[in-house]
C-alpha cells in the first residue's frame, strides 16, 4: 500500500480541523463528539486519533485559531511600532472580527462566524482548563504590553495625553474587543462597519481619538 503524502496528511488534517470547527461552532464543545466530527470530516471514526489525542487537543487548536483572528490586526497594527491612539487601537482590534471570511492555516476560507462562536466558547473553558488559560493568559498580557509601547509611543509623539494610565487602557480595550465578539456573536449586532464609524463619534469627546 502507498504510504500517504505529507501533503495528504495536512490535507485530511485540515478537513478534520475544519469539521471540528464546524461541529463545535454548531453544537458546542462538550456537545460534540469524536464520531461527530469523524461523520463531518466524512473519514472513518478512528480517523482523527492518527492527527490529535482526542477532542480536547482539537479544542485547543480551534481556540487558537479562533483568538489569532481576533487579535493578528491588533498585532499587526503595534508592530509597525507607530505611535497609536486609543481608537487606533480599538479599531484595528475590531477590524477582523468584523469581516464575513478569513483564511485559516492551511489557506482555506473559514467564516469569521464560526472562529467568533468557537472563541466564545473558549472563554468559557478557561474556567475549567488550566492549559489553555494560562496560554490564553499569556498572550493576553503579551498583547496589552505591545499596546502599552504603542500608545507610549503615542505619548511621545504628543497624539495621546500623558497622563493616561497605559496599564487600565489597554484593559478598556480588550473588554471592548471582547465585548464587540460577544455583541456580535451571541446578541447580534449585525452593523459592524457602524460600530466602527461611530467609534470615533464615541471616543473624540474623551479625547481618546489623538492629533
Amino acid at each position: 500500500m502507498p504510504r500517504i503524502t505529507d501533503e495528504r496528511r495536512a490535507q485530511r488534517r485540515a478537513a478534520i480541523v475544519a469539521a471540528a470547527r464546524r461541529c463545535f461552532s454548531r453544537n458546542g464543545f462538550h456537545q460534540t463528539s469524536m464520531p461527530d466530527i469523524a461523520a463531518e470530516a466524512g473519514v472513518s471514526t478512528g480517523a482523527p486519533y492518527r492527527y490529535f489525542t482526542g477532542k480536547d487537543e482539537l479544542i485547543l487548536e480551534i481556540a487558537g485559531d479562533a483568538f489569532h483572528l481576533i487579535f493578528a490586526p491588533l498585532e499587526r497594527a503595534v508592530d509597525r511600532g507607530e505611535p497609536l491612539t486609543v481608537a487606533d487601537l480599538i479599531r484595528a482590534s475590531v477590524t477582523s472580527a468584523s469581516d464575513d471570511v478569513a483564511v485559516d492555516a492551511s489557506g482555506a476560507p473559514v467564516p469569521v462566524g464560526e472562529l467568533l462562536n468557537c472563541a466564545v466558547q473558549a472563554w468559557a473553558e478557561l474556567l475549567r482548563d488550566e492549559h489553555l488559560r494560562a496560554r490564553a493568559t499569556a498572550g493576553f498580557e503579551t498583547m496589552r504590553a505591545e499596546m502599552a509601547a504603542a500608545l507610549r509611543r503615542g505619548q511621545e509623539s504628543g497624539r495621546v495625553d500623558r497622563h493616561l494610565d497605559l496599564d487600565h487602557t489597554t484593559r478598556v480595550v480588550m473588554a471592548l474587543l471582547h465585548g464587540f465578539v460577544l455583541q456580535r456573536t451571541a446578541f447580534g449586532l449585525s452593523d459592524p462597519e457602524g460600530f466602527l464609524d461611530d467609534l470615533d463619534v464615541v471616543v473624540a469627546p474623551l479625547g481618546l481619538a489623538g492629533r
